[in-house]
């Protein structure tokens, strides 16, 4: 009780002595650039046969410029997957794609933009619709020319590639594991090719937004770009367009919190505040606080404000996707995930109400936050083993009950080693998705080692073999084994980028617009790190290096109107300098100021 009064005290301080709203305009009009990408190789394989690689898969389509003496036929071959060398698979499985084209090609003609066959899955439905003069267009790296008669160059063979603008340079990470390294370049260029929608969309075989993507996909595009427009956007979709998942409604707080945080603009919070009490699911709700979809007050009237206009549509549990994902878990009508997020929910809540002045939800969402977590904690924990079950009545204990505990700082001190010992315990028996809240939890809890090991483990459930499977995006999961309807392009599998750069590095806002920031570096066995981190107000840009002596040196650069605290994990004695001068830093803190500022730790 004594830590959940001193919350109590934080939040209601915090609700009295902030300044309010900070409005930083956030362009959301939706913006669409193209640009043509050449080669990076081209084999003759036979005659009059070519194989042309452009290095990186991509949404668009194919650009030739020819000069024919007669009529003719070119034969085209475009797709993701190779069956060999030089050689595209013509039956990749899943929603890998491939497509055959045939083009007719006459003297009076020099330029061909190809025209591909649309997907009825991703065109039409809840599929975000694109600009007409897109025309259709599909992700390929590779492509095949057959009965082509002139020379194929890196000037004449083209491949037109649709996104959102993106800044490459926004950002940048490299270090001594040279694994990490390629992880993040894939889920990093994961987020750039991905946003050819003007919306967060899930992958290639869907095309729609869902909430649980579009979170992992804003929290990697915010750590790599200095752009906030598309989340706007999406996040804003969602208050009329929310999907089925129990735990999906639960992350649209998430979206709205995470977008404050980094803009400071409070312009999209108020406007559609009304709409995220209700996305708490708070109406679900028992006396004890913990809710469950099997509640009576699902009806459909309830499913109405939430944003549904299907009567018959009911909010699913989900934990994890695919099923197969789930750790085995025990799908109870009181489930530990789902409470999990609902209680984040009110805490965030609670939050977002002490910025926006809002005194009396301030305290409405903080009191139920704290019902909600003694209820957890006293009727979902397993206190002989010391870790959380599936749910009410459950004797089974998932990785995922535990790692969204964790996550979301549920788990009460004196359960912390119990609790990451079981999680340690399952290795990555979560997807790619639930990975993101596995990573988060464990880095909260010092246990970096661990999480960079599952970010850099080259077994079937890691992300090297997601590269290894030769895809230049992140997957839609670990392995097409374990969804055989898979695409090769799903930003929910880029969750290193962001946890890369906020847990890894440990660059966050602590301030809504990133007016502070904190910088906690957990680096591991890393011996050396730079990272660039864009921000609203500039890049933070630092270095790092463990020297021979076992000492470690930091270098950060704060832009100028920007404070940060440099927070330094505890390790024995060690004597800290600021700037060359001897420093104490206060609960392991150094307040740094804008421009340079070097640390060493000896």
């Amino acid at each position: 009780m004594k830590q959940l009064s001193i919350i109590f005290l934080v939040l209601i301080v915090f609700t009295i002595t902030c300044n309010g709203q900070i409005n930083n305009s956030v362009d959301t009009n939706p913006k669409f650039q193209s640009s043509l990408r050449e080669p990076v190789s081209i084999h003759k394989t036979g005659e009059n046969y070519y194989f042309v690689d452009f290095g990186k898969d991509a949404f668009g389509t194919l650009v030739l410029n020819l000069k024919q003496n007669q009529n003719d036929t070119i034969i085209i071959h475009l797709g993701e997957k190779l069956s060999e060398a030089n050689k595209i698979d013509r039956r990749p499985g899943g929603t890998i794609r491939y497509q055959k084209i045939i083009l007719p090609v006459t003297p009076s003609k020099t330029e061909y933009i190809i025209q591909l066959a649309a997907d009825k899955r991703n065109t039409t439905g809840a599929a975000i619709a694109l600009p007409d003069s897109f025309g259709v267009i599909m992700p390929f790296r590779y492509c095949e020319l057959e009965h082509f008669k002139s020379t194929p160059s890196l000037k004449n063979v083209k491949q037109k590639v649709f996104n959102y603008p993106f800044n490459d340079t926004a950002s940048d990470f490299t270090s001594s594991d040279t694994i990490l390294n390629k992880v993040w370049d894939l889920c990093k260029y994961t987020i750039k090719a991905t946003s050819f929608c003007g919306l967060y969309v899930d992958g290639e075989r869907e095309r729609i937004p869902y909430e649980a993507d579009a979170y992992i996909n804003q929290l990697g595009h915010y750590s790599v770009d200095q752009e906030y427009g598309l989340a706007r956007r999406t996040n804003e979709y969602f208050i009329n367009h929310p999907t089925w998942p129990t735990e999906w409604i639960l992350h649209t707080v998430l979206l709205f919190y995470t977008d404050y945080l980094y803009t400071g603009n409070s312009e999209s919070l108020l406007k559609n505040w009304d709409a995220l009490k209700v996305k708490t699911l708070i109406d679900l709700e028992r006396e004890d606080g913990l809710i469950s979809i099997k509640s009576p007050v699902m009806n459909d009237d309830f499913m109405k404000r939430l944003g549904f206009n299907n009567n018959n549509q009911r909010l699913q549990d989900i934990v994890d996707w695919p099923g197969g994902e789930r750790d085995e878990y025990d799908m109870t009508n009181i489930n530990t995930v789902v409470n999990a997020f609902h209680y984040v929910n009110l805490k965030i809540m609670a939050e977002l109400a002490g910025y926006l002045h809002k005194k009396e939800d301030a305290a409405l969402f903080l009191q139920k936050s704290l019902l909600v977590r003694k209820a957890i904690n006293d009727k979902l924990f397993n206190k002989e083993k010391g870790i959380y079950v599936d749910g009410e009545n459950s004797n089974h204990s998932s990785i995922h009950a535990n790692m969204f505990a964790l996550a979301f700082d549920l788990v009460p001190t004196e359960h912390i080693k119990t609790v990451t010992s079981f999680i340690k315990s399952r290795g990555m028996a979560c997807s790619v998705y639930g990975a993101q809240f596995l990573l988060e939890g464990l880095y909260k809890y010092k246990e970096s080692d661990w999480a960079i090991n599952l970010m850099t483990a080259k077994n079937d459930r890691s992300w090297w073999n997601m590269i290894k499977s030769g895809s230049t995006m992140a997957m839609e999961t670990w392995d097409m084994k374990y969804k055989p309807n898979s695409d090769w392009n799903h930003a929910w599998g880029a969750a290193p980028v962001n946890i890369i750069t906020r847990y890894t590095w440990g660059i966050k806002p602590v301030e809504p617009g990133f007016e502070k920031a904190e910088i906690k570096p957990q680096l591991s066995h890393l011996s050396f790190s730079r990272i660039k981190v864009p921000t609203r107000i500039g890049p933070i840009i630092a270095n790092y290096k463990k020297l021979d002596n076992n000492s470690k040196r930091f270098t950060v650069e704060i832009p100028k109107t920007m404070t940060a605290d440099f927070v330094l994990i505890p390790e024995g004695n060690s004597i800290i300098y600021l700037n060359n001068k001897k420093i104490k830093p206060v609960n392991n803190t150094i307040s740094l100021r804008p421009g340079f500022n070097l640390i060493e730790v000896k």
